[in-house]
Formats: C-alpha cells, sequence, structure tokens
C-alpha cells in the first residue's frame, strides 16, 4: 500500500515551502535594493539597462509565482485571493510594461515605480522577523522598526532623485538622507523640499514618524512595567 501524508506532515511541509519562498523574496529585494541604490549614487538611466530590466522582469515574474502558489496551497482560496490581492499587484512588472509599449513618462515616475515590488518583501519580513524574535510584541516592534528605517532611506533616495538638481541645499546624498531622518522625527532640519513629490515626501515622514514612534514608547514602557513585576515577584 502506497504511504500517506498525514495532515500534520503535509503542514510541516507546507510550512517549509512557505518559509524558502519567503527567504527568496527578502534575498530578491536586497538584490533590487542594492541595483537602485547603486543606480541612484552613479545617476545611472535604468531605462537604458537592458540587464536591469530583464533582472527585474524576472523577480516580478517570481513574485508572481509566490502568489499563485500560495494562492493554490491556501485551503480558502477566496478569502487568501481578498486579503493578498495587493501582492499580486505589486508583483506586475510595470516598467517592463510601459517600456515595450513604448509609453512616454518621466524619470522620476519610472524611478518611483522600481519601487513597487519591493512592497511585496514587507510581509516576506515580517514572517522572517518573528522566526527570530520571542513574542509577537517583539516580532511586532522588529517589523515596524524595519519597515520605518526602509521607508526613511526609499525617501532619501526619492527626495535626492528629485531634489539635487533643483535645489542647492540637496547637493549630495548625506543632504536627502539627513533630511529623512530629521523629517521622520519631526524634527525639522535646515533642508526643506522645492518640489511637489519632495514636500509630499515630507508630510507622508512627518506622518509615519508621529504614528510609529508612539508603539515603540509604548512597547519600552511595557517590557520595563514586565520587567520591574518580574523582579518584584522574584
Amino acid at each position: 500500500m502506497e504511504k500517506q501524508t498525514s495532515p500534520s506532515g503535509w503542514r510541516r511541509y507546507e510550512s517549509k515551502v512557505y518559509g524558502a519562498l519567503h527567504i527568496a523574496i527578502l534575498v530578491l529585494s536586497v538584490f533590487l535594493i542594492i541595483t537602485i541604490s547603486v543606480d541612484t549614487f552613479r545617476n545611472l538611466s535604468f531605462l537604458n539597462q537592458g540587464n536591469y530590466m530583464t533582472v527585474q522582469l524576472w523577480v516580478c515574474t517570481f513574485f508572481m509565482f509566490d502568489f499563485l502558489l500560495e494562492l493554490v496551497l491556501s485551503p480558502h482560496k477566496w478569502r487568501y485571493l481578498k486579503s493578498h490581492f495587493i501582492f499580486f499587484l505589486v508583483s506586475i512588472p510595470y516598467l517592463n510594461i510601459i517600456t515595450y509599449m513604448h509609453v512616454d513618462f518621466s524619470p522620476q515616475a519610472g524611478y518611483f515605480l522600481r519601487f513597487i515590488p519591493l512592497v511585496r518583501s514587507g510581509y516576506a519580513l515580517a514572517i522572517v522577523v518573528g522566526w527570530f524574535t520571542r513574542n509577537r510584541a517583539s516580532s511586532l516592534l522588529v517589523s515596524y522598526l524595519t519597515m520605518l528605517l526602509a521607508t526613511v532611506y526609499f525617501s532619501s533616495l526619492l527626495f535626492f532623485v528629485i531634489e539635487h538638481d533643483v535645489n542647492p541645499l540637496v547637493v549630495h546624498y548625506t543632504d536627502a538622507l539627513w533630511w529623512a531622518f530629521m523629517d521622520v522625527t519631526t524634527v525639522g532640519s535646515n533642508i526643506y523640499a522645492v518640489t511637489a513629490t519632495g514636500k509630499i515626501l515630507s508630510v507622508v515622514l512627518a506622518a509615519l514618524g508621529m504614528m510609529m514612534f508612539p508603539i515603540f514608547t509604548v512597547y519600552v514602557t511595557n517590557w520595563a512595567q514586565q520587567a520591574t513585576r518580574r523582579k518584584g515577584d522574584a
């Protein structure tokens, strides 16, 4: 007789598949971040780089494959589709499609489109972080802080690309990075945006900082109270 796979054995196998996919997504996302950063610092026109466009196409294809595989493996497909459909949208290789159709768009819009596939890595990051944290609260905090730092970094790259040709205060990338960190802390700096996109980024970062830092404060306060309670019980 053929050996039947038990439900628990299948769940372990499914968990390993999900884990491998999430790690692969993070690795590919890091690779995309590195290529975007290098091109930004060198002021390269990535649309003229066939190699980059090919790599992005394959990365988006893998993200699409991951979405379809998880949809097939999900026991509640309609629920998964409704809650994860955003993953499908961000996996579409918009740049490749737009370039293939010879649609004209501004370099700033094209630069922004490069970040869309990275949205998919947020969920994978939360899963992987959960493997290395002791409880759900710690997992959420680490995920929030990582996403906050990622948002600051991406915003600084976009701010530098948009502002450095028109803003005399933005000469080097470090100027944009300083602006981003000061803006997210809501302290502000001597660097201010002069473009419409830069002003929108300023508002978004400030709002993000006001939402995220109270979470960190609550976590530290709760941790201190629990530590004091454990010391009192000892």
